[in-house]
């Protein structure tokens, strides 16, 4: 699967304890109409009860700015959520789930289905606004590295 390229994003979620995050590169469009996604998330991830108890979530894709966010969330200096958070700006949208202020697009979701496959469930989320940042290059993970997609025109 390293041969496999795909978008860095942060998915994120709101309960009553806080906020929680991870970096996923399992998200993909399902369909334009009604705009859906879908995020695919490890069962054994300690993240894992929270996204499925918020019914939200809020895919933030990266740009090559925001690269070093990617580790962070993806827990492997072991921060807490809270430090995790604290590295960058974030906004609320409509459902309340953290989207990133820098990120390229943040993509709001309400949790419409879930389907556990294998070690995983797959998350599908109607989308109920989107945050777009002047910000339009893109980060790819292949290889295991990162990988800078240069804005069109640049």
């Amino acid at each position: 699967m390293a041969r496999l390229g795909a978008a860095v994003t942060i998915v994120t979620t709101s309960t009553a304890e806080g906020d929680v995050g991870m970096t996923v590169s399992a998200v993909t469009s399902v369909t334009d109409e009604p705009p859906t996604l879908l995020v695919c998330l490890n069962r054994a991830s300690r993240q894992y009860e929270a996204f499925r108890e918020a019914g939200i979530f809020c895919v933030n894709v990266l740009s090559h700015r925001d690269e070093a966010l990617s580790p962070v969330f993806a827990g492997r200096d072991n921060l807490p959520m809270s430090a995790r958070f604290a590295q960058a700006r974030w906004l609320r949208l409509a459902t309340g789930a953290p989207a990133l202020a820098s990120a390229t697009a943040a993509l709001d979701c309400k949790v419409t289905q879930m389907l556990d496959v294998g070690t995983h469930t797959v998350f599908f989320g109607a989308v109920q606004a989107i945050h777009l940042h002047e910000e339009s290059s893109g980060l790819i993970y292949h290889g295991r590295a990162y990988h800078r997609l240069a804005p069109r025109g640049a």
